[in-house]
């Protein structure tokens, strides 16, 4: 019985080293080569060696051609099937339904996950251009109206941190590009109420979003309207602000979020 808690804490730690090594993959944005995780995660070569071939076992990450590791597409699956039993999501819908019918614009539904934000709805108008964005895709946090509005809300240890995690990168000529102008754009936010992505990740591409916050009027999720600039004009921001303002109080009511004595304040009302 002696050796029981050394084992326990010993499969509790490989847990751990594997999380780790999937957690790094994910950060990258090419596949790594074996040296490359094990210096990273400080491991041995023949400790990372074994996590990554029981996780290739399972499809959790998968070898290039070139032999290095990358996420594997069972991960997919995992996501799509977390993302399937999201309360949030089923709550959400008929809301974004109403947001789409009102604006006429794509409306998305994202949560963060690290410095990235995960889609887990979206709902189309039936229009000619559309928005080419997907189900359990991610974005970069800094660049994306969805992601700015969550991270304005976020207490400012985690927004700092989120902050920290970013490798900035330029996808138009609007895109920002340092952290100090990414804090500039939060406090922007907050006074407002609501985030703009003005062409900065897609040319041609603007969005507005708010965030849906819980009772302690924490972000746990933001919600956007997406369309081409000529339609989704700065003059027209205003407007398609309301409409998402009433789309996020009708999604902390059917979630719970209220506070006692008070409904559930939302950021354009902060």
């Amino acid at each position: 019985m002696r050796d029981a808690a050394p084992q326990g804490t010993y499969k509790v730690q490989a847990l751990d080293r594997a999380f780790a090594v999937l957690d790094l993959l994910a950060e990258s944005d090419t596949p790594l080569g074996l040296a490359q995780v094990a210096s990273s995660l400080q491991l041995h070569k023949s400790t990372a060696h074994r996590f990554l071939m029981v996780l290739e076992r399972h499809r959790m990450v998968e070898r290039t051609t070139s032999g290095k590791f990358r996420l594997g597409l069972r991960l997919f699956d995992f996501g799509n099937r977390a993302i399937e039993q999201y309360d949030l999501r089923d709550r959400a819908q008929p809301h974004l339904r109403r947001l789409v019918a009102e604006t006429e614009e794509t409306a998305h539904l994202c949560i963060l996950e690290q410095a990235r934000v995960i889609y887990i709805d979206k709902i189309e108008p039936a229009r000619a251009v559309r928005m080419i964005t997907r189900i359990g895709a991610s974005n970069p946090v800094y660049c994306t109206s969805v992601g700015k509005a969550i991270l304005a809300f976020l207490p400012e240890e985690r927004a700092a941190e989120v902050v920290r995690r970013i490798r900035f990168e330029r996808f138009t000529h609007r895109t920002i590009a340092t952290p100090e102008a990414l804090r500039a754009e939060m406090e922007k936010t907050r006074r407002r109420g609501y985030a703009v992505d003005d062409e900065e990740f897609e040319e041609g591409l603007r969005c507005i979003a708010v965030p849906v916050l819980d009772a302690q009027r924490l972000p746990v999720a933001a919600v956007s309207v997406s369309g081409p600039s000529f339609r989704v004009t700065a003059q027209k921001l205003p407007s398609i602000a309301n409409h998402l303002l009433q789309c996020v109080r009708g999604i902390s009511v059917d979630m719970g979020y209220t506070s006692a004595g008070r409904g559930n304040r939302t950021a354009l009302s902060a």
